[in-house]
C-alpha cells in the first residue's frame, strides 16, 4: 500500500508549488499561505500578520476561530457528528427553533453550502408553483437579475449573465428570465401567470419573493438581513457562510409552512444537511452574533471605515460605498495590482468585478484597528 508522505516545516513557495501542481486550478488566490488565525488577524506560514478584510466572503462575521464556537464544535465532535436524516438527532430541531425565533419564519430546511441552499430554494419555489399556484406541468418560470452570482452549480450559472461562469457549461437548466437589477418596469413585464418567484427583489402577483442573504445577511451589512433595510419581508429566505462563524458548512432555506410543505419525503435531502456539529456549531454561532451585538458594532463601525475610505483621494479611485461592514472601493484601473500591493502592507482583500476592492472585515475589528486598515490603503491608492 502506497504511504502518504509526511513533511518537515514547509515554505511558502513550496505549498504554493503543491498546490498548483497537484489541486485544480479553479481559484486565482494571493500568493500567501495562511497557517493560524485569531479575531480580524490571519498568519503565513512565515510569521507574518495580516488585517484580513475579507473575512472568508463574510463567512467569519464572528471572528476568525471564536472561542464560543471553537468550544461548541469540540463538545459536539465528542458526542456524535453525523446520523443522517434517515434518525433524528437532538441538535437539529434546535436549530430549527432557533432559526424560527430569530427571523420568525415558520419552517427551516437545513443544507451545507450556499449553492446548495439556492438549489433547495428553486426547487421550492417550482413545486410551490405547481401544487399551490397550479401552473402547467414543467412550464414555471423564475425572474432573475442581471449581475445575480448565487453560486456555481449549472442550475445557477444557467441564469447568470457572466459568460466567465457559463462558457464551456451547456446546455443550459431552461425556465429562467434576466431581467436589469432595480428595474421595477421590467420586473412587471417580465411576470406571467407562469411565474412562480422574483430570486432577490420584492413582488406582487402571487409571485415569490426569494431573498438571498448567504453573504449579506447575518449582520454584513448593520442590520440582521439586508431586506431589512427595505421594509420588506421576503417569502423565502436563503442564510448560510456566517450561520456557523467560519466553522463548519452550514445553510438553511426559511420560508412559510405552506411553501415548506410541498416538499415530502424523498422530494429533496442532504446526508449532512442538519447534522447535529453543524447544528450546534450554528446555534453557537447565531447566540454570538447577537449576545455580542455583532449586528449593531457592524452599522457603527462600518458607517466610520467608509467615511474614512470615502475621505481617500486620488486619480486611481472612481468610488466608495457600502453598507454597514460591506464596502467596495471602485477604482480606474485593474484592482487586482492593488490588491496584491495591500498585502506587501500587511492587508488581505481581494478583487471583484474586476476594478473593484472588497472590504469585508470580520464584524469585531475595532476601531484603531481600521484606522491601521485607512492608513495602508492610503498608503497605495493614493499614490
Amino acid at each position: 500500500m502506497t504511504q502518504l508522505q509526511t513533511e518537515n516545516p514547509l515554505s511558502t513557495q513550496d505549498l504554493i508549488d503543491l498546490d498548483d501542481n497537484f489541486g485544480a486550478h479553479n481559484y486565482h488566490p494571493l500568493d500567501v499561505v495562511i497557517d493560524r488565525a485569531e479575531g480580524v488577524w490571519v498568519y503565513d506560514v512565515e510569521g507574518k500578520r495580516y488585517l484580513d478584510c475579507l473575512a472568508a466572503y463574510s463567512a467569519v462575521n464572528q471572528g476568525h476561530c471564536h472561542p464560543r464556537i471553537l468550544r461548541a464544535l469540540l463538545e459536539q465532535a465528542g458526542k456524535v457528528t453525523l446520523t443522517s436524516r434517515a434518525f433524528r438527532n437532538e441538535q437539529l430541531p434546535l436549530f430549527c427553533r432557533d432559526l424560527h425565533d430569530l427571523t420568525g419564519y415558520e419552517k427551516v430546511l437545513p443544507m451545507n453550502s450556499g449553492a446548495e441552499a439556492v438549489e433547495t430554494a428553486l426547487k421550492a419555489a417550482r413545486k410551490w408553483g405547481y401544487k399551490v399556484k397550479g401552473i402547467p406541468a414543467n412550464q414555471a418560470e423564475i425572474i432573475v437579475c442581471a449581475g445575480n452570482f448565487h453560486g456555481r452549480t449549472v442550475t445557477v450559472v444557467s441564469f447568470s449573465s457572466s459568460e466567465s461562469y457559463r462558457d464551456g457549461f451547456g446546455p443550459f437548466t431552461p425556465g429562467f428570465k434576466i431581467i436589469p437589477y432595480g428595474d421595477i418596469q421590467a420586473l412587471r413585464a417580465a411576470i406571467t401567470p407562469n411565474t412562480c418567484a422574483f430570486l432577490v427583489e420584492p413582488s406582487q402577483n402571487n409571485v415569490l419573493l426569494m431573498a438571498d442573504e448567504i453573504q449579506s445577511g447575518l449582520g454584513r451589512t448593520g442590520k440582521l438581513f439586508a431586506y431589512m433595510h427595505e421594509g420588506i419581508t421576503p417569502d423565502v429566505l436563503i442564510v448560510g457562510k456566517a450561520l456557523a462563524g467560519g466553522f463548519y458548512p452550514v445553510s438553511a432555506v426559511l420560508a412559510s409552512a405552506e411553501i415548506l410543505n410541498v416538499f415530502k419525503p424523498g422530494d429533496h435531502g442532504s446526508t449532512f444537511g442538519g447534522n447535529p456539529l453543524g447544528c450546534a456549531v450554528a446555534r453557537t454561532a447565531l447566540r454570538v452574533l447577537i449576545e455580542e451585538k455583532m449586528v449593531e458594532r457592524s452599522a457603527e463601525l462600518g458607517a466610520y471605515f467608509l467615511s474614512r475610505l470615502q475621505a481617500l483621494s486620488g486619480p486611481a479611485i472612481k468610488e466608495v460605498r457600502g453598507r454597514g461592514m460591506w464596502i467596495g472601493i471602485e477604482l480606474n484601473a485593474m484592482a487586482r495590482p492593488y490588491c496584491e500591493a495591500l498585502m506587501q502592507e500587511g492587508i488581505l482583500c481581494k478583487e471583484t468585478h474586476d476594478r473593484v476592492i472588497r472590504i469585508a472585515p470580520p464584524l469585531i475589528i475595532t476601531r484603531e484597528e481600521i484606522d491601521w486598515a485607512v492608513e495602508r490603503i492610503a498608503r497605495v491608492i493614493e499614490k
